[in-house]
């Protein structure tokens, strides 16, 4: 029986989620993209193909190092990194998911806007490619809070036998749930299934940047 997602929204939550861009117990040994340059998180002023394609590649190695973990603790700590990266510092369930002390994936800008729109997400630049809009974005974002509803609340529904993800027209979302999921599982080999999934939404992201 899985736990509820409500779990991002206990006290803590606000600050975990102002933490996550934090130094302080940062998890080295994970992969990290390439800084974006500036200091500046409320506004994404300079940011190009390279950068998503960075931070995805950054998550691909964080889902392959989930896919092939030997411990469950291996697994919840690649599935964190990948969904820190996806959602950036002001996202939900930003910080340390796993509660093992360490925030893997720590990052100035997420794939996706925070949950006010700021900070801007790595995608959001290149919304003039209908395939990022349309796969990666899942959309316009017009309304960021509703649209992070919408993954928290098919997170919630989800079951073995109720799979909503497709329901998430955004593919790194769908990243971020299956990651949800192995964080609740204390199954290895649910583990390596939901990075199969994860991996599949990875390579929809990446690709959407030649279409």
């Amino acid at each position: 029986m899985r736990s509820p997602i409500s779990v991002f929204w206990l006290p803590v939550a606000l600050t975990i989620l102002t933490s996550c861009g934090s130094p302080s117990s940062v998890d080295e040994s994970a992969p990290a993209p390439t800084p974006v340059s500036g200091s500046d998180t409320t506004n994404l002023a300079a940011t190009d193909t390279a950068s998503f394609s960075e931070q995805m590649e950054s998550i691909a190695e964080g889902v392959a190092t989930w896919r092939s973990a030997e411990t469950t603790a291996e697994a919840h700590a690649a599935a964190e990194m990948a969904a820190n990266l996806v959602v950036g510092p002001n996202g939900p369930g930003c910080g340390d998911r796993d509660g093992d002390g360490l925030v893997g994936g720590q990052t100035a800008f997420g794939v996706l806007p925070g949950l006010d729109g700021t900070p801007a997400g790595l995608a959001t630049q290149l919304a003039t490619n209908d395939c990022i809009v349309r796969d990666v974005l899942g959309g316009p974002w017009t309304d960021p809070g509703a649209q992070w509803e919408a993954m928290l609340t098919a997170i919630d529904n989800w079951r073995p036998d109720n799979n909503t993800m497709p329901s998430l027209a955004s593919h790194p979302m769908r990243i971020v749930g299956w990651a949800t999921f192995t964080l609740e599982s204390e199954s290895l080999e649910e583990a390596h299934e939901y990075a199969g999934h994860a991996n599949l939404h990875v390579n929809v992201a990446l690709r959407a940047l030649d279409c």
